[in-house]
């Protein structure tokens, strides 16, 4: 299993402002599970904290393997929501790791 971990920071001036973006953000990974082969399970968080150097929204998705995930960067329903989050992230940050199976 390989999980992958995305962080956005998303535009808006105001908490209402980052809400909508926030909310279009879980929209567009909405329903994607059973669509992407070997994608298992996703879940988009905002962050509660608020802290000055925190990131507004975080994916974390899991995958049957690497080769399932790299599949997903191509993709037609992964393309299309990057294209409609586009204008909405202003910061990203990702990380990929391996998740060894208990024998």
């Amino acid at each position: 299993m390989i999980k992958h971990i995305v962080m956005w920071t998303v535009t808006g001036q105001t908490k209402e402002e980052k809400a909508n973006a926030i909310h279009k953000v879980r929209s567009a990974f909405d329903g994607i599970v059973g669509i992407v082969p070997g994608l298992v399970k996703v879940e988009v968080g905002a962050d509660v904290s608020r802290i000055d150097y925190a990131c507004d929204v975080v994916l974390y998705s899991e995958f049957e393997s690497k080769a399932a995930l790299e599949n997903y960067a191509t993709h037609p329903a992964h393309l299309k929501i990057k294209e409609d989050l586009a204008g909405v992230r202003v910061g990203r940050y990702q990380v990929d790791y391996v998740v060894e199976q208990a024998a």
